[in-house]
């Protein structure tokens, strides 16, 4: 009789707790994906996600066949599959690592108690987290809606967070037909007409891709990374984002990693890291207990906010494809449509620039991020975007509007970024990079930028935009 491992979005063999369990049963394990993106809707993984699915499912497979297992893929609805599969296995256990995503959740809890209907033994275990979303609450058992909150009390429990111990070899469980797998290419997640080379080039999903690049960001970046995460134009950001959302490293064993690096710890260069960890709990802490807040603001008086409606889509497009004609917002939507990633403080500026500047609704921004990015992540994501548009759990205040020619200025003073991601601007003079507009006729033209033309007039004006801004939130405050 074996033991099912069902794996979803905890794609690694190292500290995985569902995995040490089935290994803990002393039965056969069977390592099982299910593919059922219609369960997720309508946050089905976007084209980005789907990418980096596909690679990472096979970085998976390659680890287990070097463990002398597979991956068994199959697609469906989960819970017929399963059944199909304790069915010609005699399956005795089945062991999945948790999600939180509001859909997901309500699928899980009644397929664990339709598996324990059965007479098989189910349990669910935590993947993905270093806390529980419902273990850090108030005094008065509530959730907190305040980041510096939740992570003083979160803190206070971090000595206690470790990974579990290495797991031993797999015992391969062979299935042979009437119950054939399927190939990865199957599953039809990688796009027909391609677009990803630059993600090609600039990512390598998998497990001892994610151990790399983690190895890699805090030997040579941790130290500089509280001075250097807001530069757009330099690496000093640990990118990694994806490798957590897809499971590819626990961020328990980041943790662990990250405190073997500090030799001081009165004087911890980690900190500010630790904390950007923390900020991925706080987020689903949030999505946990407030499930609506993907599509509904979280402060209800943003329910009647006088969004502008854009019938013909032209400004949300040209927002989405980098033509907006302010540079650092156009760099920032470049990155992310060539490299499925976008640097953290330029996605503050262009979802201020898209839900202020152009007074469009958050929840547009958010879509295509989740097309576009590979580490679309639905707390993340949700979090990022009602933080900027003032209308979440610690958010930003929305008379906070920020002004990107001084933000472009500040964070990226060489003109680098915008240079690589504009390169018809990149002959301007450093004074006017950021500001195209304000260039005399004469600098445009030694430069070879006819503004209309090689690169477009701003969308709006940044001061009459803002006071606009404004004048909205005194309509609902």
């Amino acid at each position: 009789m074996t033991a099912i491992l069902w794996f979803r979005r905890d794609l690694r063999l190292d500290d995985n707790p569902a995995l040490a369990a089935a290994l803990a049963s002393g039965r056969p394990v069977l390592p099982v994906y299910i593919h059922a993106p219609h369960e997720e809707a309508p946050w089905a993984p976007g084209a980005a996600s789907r990418w980096w699915l596909h690679r990472s499912l096979q970085s998976l497979d390659r680890s287990l066949q070097d463990r002398g297992s597979r991956l068994w893929i199959t697609r469906g609805d989960s819970l017929a599959e399963l059944r199909r599969i304790v069915a010609a296995t005699g399956a005795a256990e089945v062991h999945w690592n948790r999600l939180y995503d509001p859909r997901i959740r309500d699928r899980d809890a009644a397929i664990e108690q339709a598996i324990r209907a059965d007479g098989l033994h189910c349990e669910s275990h935590n993947g993905s987290l270093l806390f529980e979303p419902w273990e850090i609450l108030t005094a008065q058992g509530q959730p907190y809606r305040v980041f510096s909150a939740f992570w003083r009390n979160a803190t206070k429990r971090l000595p206690d967070i470790q990974p579990t111990a290495p797991t031993k070899d797999i015992q391969w469980t062979r299935i042979e037909p009437p119950l054939p797998g399927l190939e990865i290419k199957d599953l039809a997640l990688q796009p027909e007409i391609a677009w990803d080379a630059g993600l090609q080039e600039t990512w390598t999903p998998g497990e001892q891709a994610a151990q790399d690049m983690a190895a890699h960001f805090l030997d040579t970046r941790l130290s500089r990374y509280g001075e250097d995460r807001d530069r757009p134009d330099m690496p000093g950001t640990s990118r990694l984002s994806p490798h957590l959302h897809f499971g590819e490293i626990s961020p328990r064993r980041l943790l662990e990693l990250t405190r073997s690096r500090v030799a001081d710890p009165s004087e911890d260069p980690a900190e500010p890291f630790i904390r950007e960890v923390g900020w991925r709990e706080f987020a689903h802490h949030l999505l946990y207990h407030f499930p609506q807040t993907p599509t509904e603001p979280l402060n209800p008086r943003f329910a009647e906010f006088p969004w502008k409606q854009d019938e013909t889509d032209a400004r949300l497009q040209a927002w989405r494809q980098g033509r907006t004609g302010i540079p650092v917002v156009d760099a920032g939507l470049r990155e992310l449509w060539d490299t499925g990633w976008m640097h953290n403080r330029v996605r503050m500026l262009v979802a201020s620039f898209l839900t202020k500047n152009l007074l469009l609704p958050w929840q547009k921004g958010a879509v295509w991020f989740w097309d576009t990015l590979v580490d679309a992540d639905l707390a993340s994501n949700t979090l990022g975007w009602q933080w900027t548009a003032g209308c979440g759990a610690d958010a930003a205040p929305y008379f906070r509007v920020f002004n990107p020619v001084l933000q472009g200025q500040r964070f990226d003073p060489d003109g680098a970024y915008i240079k690589r991601w504009c390169p018809e601007l990149a002959r301007l003079p450093l004074k006017f990079l950021h500001q195209p507009w304000t260039a005399p006729t004469t600098i445009l033209t030694a430069a070879g930028v006819t503004l209309g033309v090689d690169y477009p007039h701003p969308m709006v004006d940044l001061a009459t935009s803002r006071q606009q801004a404004l004048a909205a939130w005194e309509a609902i405050k």
